[in-house]
């Protein structure tokens, strides 16, 4: 698709999926709860009852590591009728720690996209999550250096775009999202007047899938970060 992107000044990049990997890490720790729980239900249920308490939970205690484990808990006493052993539930808290712990593994081509584009650009991080644990996550990256500002949103919709452009003093026609989710970082970026590009994870949160019906075309989709280069480095 031909879109100019002449007037970018600030690019905003997404974190989780699009900078490095996190996805991958939270359905492992789903496979492992499922092993933990498979005396009390089926994979499949375990999965479901999963996914629906973490959506009950979302208004509460938002997007992360923390939220996921306090919902990985209630589930698993949901499912066992409140029987689940303390050893069990030690075990599920470990889980969570040991996904907090994890090194910080960046996807390909992110340190040579944004090294080439700090001279050109102003350069933004706009993710959601926990902030202690995306702040842990962007100072064990190592390329926190290349970012003039980093905001951990408690959600991506319109108004949370608009609000921070506006305080940030930032043009909604001179701003380009970067990220992983049409949910998140596209449609909501589009539907506010500035420009996005999708680069889609291998794997993605049901929460953050979009229906056919949804999906517009007034975007680039790329197959790799590094492909950005093609349509801003010049």
């Amino acid at each position: 698709m031909d879109i100019d992107f002449k007037e970018i000044k600030v690019i905003g990049f997404d974190a989780d999926d699009t900078l490095w990997v996190n996805e991958t890490y939270f359905r492992e720790t789903e496979e492992r709860f499922a092993e933990l729980l498979e005396g009390y239900e089926t994979k499949n249920k375990i999965d479901q009852e999963l996914f629906k308490v973490e959506m009950q939970n979302l208004e509460l205690y938002g997007y992360g590591v923390k939220g996921f484990v306090l919902s990985m808990i209630e589930t698993a006493l949901d499912l066992s009728n409140n029987r689940i052993s303390q050893q069990t539930l030690t075990e599920i808290l470990e889980l969570g720690k040991k996904m907090i712990s994890h090194p910080v593994e960046l996807l390909d081509g992110v340190e040579e996209v944004l090294s080439k584009l700090e001279h050109k650009y102003r350069l933004i991080v706009l993710t959601k999550g926990d902030l202690l644990d995306q702040e842990r996550k962007l100072q064990k990256s190592g390329i926190s250096k290349y970012f003039h500002h980093v905001e951990v949103l408690s959600d991506k919709k319109e108004n949370n775009y608009r609000n921070l452009l506006e305080h940030l003093e930032i043009d909604v026609a001179e701003f380009l999202m970067i990220g992983n989710s049409l949910k998140s970082d596209v449609l909501p970026i589009l539907n506010i007047g500035a420009k996005a590009i999708h680069v889609p994870f291998h794997t993605t949160w049901a929460h953050e899938m979009v229906a056919e019906d949804e999906q517009i075309n007034n975007h680039l989709k790329l197959n790799n970060l590094k492909d950005v280069l093609k349509y801003l480095e010049n």
